[in-house]
């Protein structure tokens, strides 16, 4: 808990009064806050020192989506993002999870809301995933004609050429393919890849095999529904 108070995070959204109200409650819980009001600001602000983005999409300039994707791109900083949005639809979810984003927080929120994911966002991403270390013992890879899924790289390669998946996106793939045609709800998938955080929704899982069906081709289909109860990868 001690760790988790010391955590440093930047706020930037546009709106000046928003961004004071959530420094006052982010510092009242023991986080140490900067706040900027643009996408430009972030990029001279942000550093390596940082735990947490909370970053808003619908900014005047540079908007949230472009300044991830600079963040990801142009800095190669791997601090995890929360994108703050009155933006909810499916495709605002697709292309926010394709940039990387951990979390996903709808305009109007609850400031008890933010606390309470932020705390869960900042324990899950401070500590690996003790399945996949365990795993990681055991098995080095998995792979067969086309594709070979790196453990220890965290790779996915299609036919010698890599696929960019986030984090999330290659831990959920790798669940999946190491189990083949074992069923896993979506219950078991976020406790298996967002471990210890109840914020997260079962529509999160959807959102990011939607994400992996588009990005591995035809290696997509292969991740099958069964309706009611959760997903496989299929052996075919």
């Amino acid at each position: 808990m001690e760790d988790m108070k010391k955590s440093k995070i930047l706020v930037v959204d546009d709106e000046e009064d928003l961004c004071r109200i959530l420094q006052f409650n982010l510092e009242n819980e023991g986080y140490e806050v900067v706040s900027v009001h643009s996408g430009e600001d972030a990029l001279q602000e942000l550093d390596s020192s940082f735990d947490l983005i909370l970053l808003d999409v619908m900014m005047g300039g540079m908007n949230g989506f472009e300044t991830a994707n600079s963040i990801r791109k142009e800095k190669h900083l791997d601090v995890p993002v929360m994108f703050l949005t009155a933006k909810d639809s499916e495709n605002d979810l697709l292309t926010g999870f394709s940039l990387g984003a951990d979390d996903y927080v709808a305009k109007p929120f609850s400031v008890k809301e933010v606390n309470a994911r932020v705390k869960a966002l900042l324990h899950r991403t401070r500590k690996p995933l003790q399945p996949a270390q365990a795993r990681e013992t055991l098995h080095k890879a998995w792979e067969d004609a086309n594709m070979k899924v790196d453990y220890q790289r965290k790779d996915v390669l299609l036919k010698g050429v890599p696929i960019q998946l986030t984090r999330r996106e290659f831990e959920l793939f790798r669940l999946l393919v190491e189990s083949p045609d074992r069923v896993f709800s979506r219950e078991e998938i976020l406790k298996a890849v967002w471990p210890g955080d109840g914020c997260v929704l079962d529509r999160t899982v959807d959102v990011h095999i939607t994400r992996l069906r588009k990005k591995l081709q035809e290696y997509g289909s292969r991740i099958m529904n069964r309706s009611g109860y959760g997903y496989y990868f299929s052996t075919l």
